[in-house]
């Protein structure tokens, strides 16, 4: 192995500590799905019973002339199960509000990230990790709705802070050659943490009605983990050189990292790349909507990630248990375990293999059409579940091909295209809107999705199958390939498809601004 390939003892350990945020971000993910049924029956005791004792009955004392004392009870005319809507509510609120939190805080991962540091910013974030974790531990000792719902409001902020701070750090960290497979390890991160928190969710381990708590809780451990070892990772030497100035400091980093070999080539990089961002000026969210060079990417960026929010997969990822129990599935803990498996290889599959070999657009559009034959087909086996029992297994391999799809192209692409479509003074702003997008489309499938279910019932991926195929066509239409482009082709790209020049005297004049030059 040559040395720009070489994987060193500290750089090893830097990886692995940074991804840690991200296994806490799946382990958020998927932990909420499993245990669904006894935290809705522990809500509905909490909250219910109550109700119905005041709703239901009206105890009145009735004082006999012998002074004897006998209680009556006159029922109201009142809905006679008060129960479905509350404890829907605050279920679908308890998983969606995780996506709030993160909504909220992805603005703010990369802005921590220059002020703190990279390690210290982890470990500021790893704070409100902790507050989380601790809030749904001790659920069962208070308003349990309410511990949870803060528990998982905290968690989402922290999860937003390091979808933006984690892939900084290890891309900042990584030599070169090696930049794409650690920077994917991210993304593989999380699925896995989906995948152990699905599997720790089975009724024998924490799963059941004495220990959900701790199965919330327990990602604490992570955190406390990665707080330790934070203190023996070395800082970001781009970050101490580019944000800092701190040349000596950088070069030591360096030499940690790549086990003693010579800095100098990086520093050089370096250096060329602080001197290219001064030359270009930062650009604004404002900005990306309202300059045209900008304004169509944007849109293309938007789209993406609505496209792969709006697919249904949070639906499944969410929610699969009561899917699969829908569809008749016997032990729905055991499917939903097999789509967290299923996501895990196939997201290993895209990120290693497939997404440097195919192109981009490619990917996309073939996961796009996948998922969208596989909602039609879960919809058919929904439907025909009452006449055809064996329907039950049609749609339990339609859900588990749905994810396969997903993760060959819609999981993990939008964020690499994002980052292709902008050079870097519009690129922050870009990566920070397109987050925001993908967090708030997040909450409203989560908070939407037990409503629409109720009111579609086994037709509700016929309406995600609409929703596929319109983003299928806006892609295959409106949607550049990136792969092996410069910033300046993905450019011209875009010029080319909104069918004009991008020589006209507004975009001269932003050219201008940004002290850019414009390549045709």
């Amino acid at each position: 192995m040559t040395e720009d390939k070489k994987f060193t003892g500290t750089l090893l350990l830097a990886v692995f500590t940074a991804v840690l945020g991200s296994f806490q971000f799946g382990y958020n993910i998927g932990v909420i799905n499993a245990p669904q049924e006894i935290i809705v029956a522990h809500y509905r005791a909490l909250l219910v019973e109550p109700l119905h004792e005041e709703l239901f009955y009206n105890s009145t004392v009735v004082y006999t002339p012998t002074e004897q004392t006998t209680t009556s009870y006159e029922e109201n005319e009142v809905d006679p199960d008060p129960a479905v809507p509350i404890v829907t509510m605050y279920w679908s609120l308890s998983v969606s509000i995780f996506a709030v939190g993160g909504m909220i805080s992805s603005f703010f991962g990369g802005s921590l990230g220059d002020k703190l540091g990279r390690i210290k910013g982890m470990l500021a974030a790893n704070s409100l990790s902790l507050i989380g974790s601790l809030l749904m531990a001790i659920a069962k000792l208070g308003p349990s709705h309410i511990l949870i719902i803060a528990g998982r409001f905290i968690s989402g902020i922290y999860c937003g802070l390091v979808s933006g701070l984690v892939p900084m750090y290890v891309g900042e960290i990584a030599p070169v050659s090696l930049r794409g497979a650690l920077g994917t390890l991210h993304q593989l991160a999380i699925v896995t943490g989906i995948l152990v928190s699905q599997i720790i969710g089975l009724d024998f381990i924490l799963g059941n009605d004495d220990m959900w708590p701790v199965l919330l809780g327990i990602v604490a451990a992570p955190a406390v983990l990665q707080c330790l070892l934070l203190f023996f990772c070395p800082e970001s030497p781009k970050y101490l050189y580019i944000n800092l100035g701190e040349e000596n400091k950088a070069k030591m980093n360096l030499r940690r990292l790549r086990g003693g070999t010579d800095p100098t080539k990086e520093i050089t990089e370096m250096k060329k790349e602080k001197e290219e961002a001064a030359k270009e000026k930062k650009v604004s969210i404002i900005q990306l909507f309202t300059m045209a060079t900008y304004r169509q990417p944007t849109t293309v960026a938007l789209m993406l990630h609505l496209a792969q929010q709006f697919s249904g997969i949070n639906g499944i990822f969410y929610y699969s248990t009561s899917i699969f129990q829908t569809a008749g599935v016997g032990q729905p803990i055991y499917a939903t375990i097999g789509v967290g498996a299923v996501n895990t290889v196939f997201t290993f599959a895209s990120v290693i293999f497939l997404v440097e070999k195919a192109g981009r657009r490619s990917l996309f559009l073939v996961g796009m059409v996948g998922m969208l034959v596989c909602a039609i087909a879960m919809t058919v086996g929904l439907v025909l579940l009452d006449q055809f029992s064996w329907m039950s297994y049609v749609s339990m391999i339609a859900i588990f091909l749905f994810v396969s799809f997903f993760e060959i192209g819609p999981g993990p692409i939008p964020w690499f295209m994002v980052a292709e479509f902008f050079s870097q003074g519009p690129r922050p702003a870009a990566m920070a809107i397109a987050a925001f997008c993908n967090w708030t489309c997040n909450f409203i499938v989560a908070l939407s999705f037990p409503y629409i279910a109720d009111l579609c019932g086994p037709y509700i991926f016929a309406l995600f199958s609409g929703l596929l195929l319109g983003f299928t066509l806006y892609i295959f239409f409106k949607v550049p390939e990136t792969k092996g482009k410069s910033y300046e082709e993905i450019s011209a790209e875009f010029r080319k498809r909104r069918g004009g020049s991008s020589k006209g005297p507004k975009t001269a004049v932003e050219l201008e601004y940004l002290g850019a030059k414009e390549n045709v």
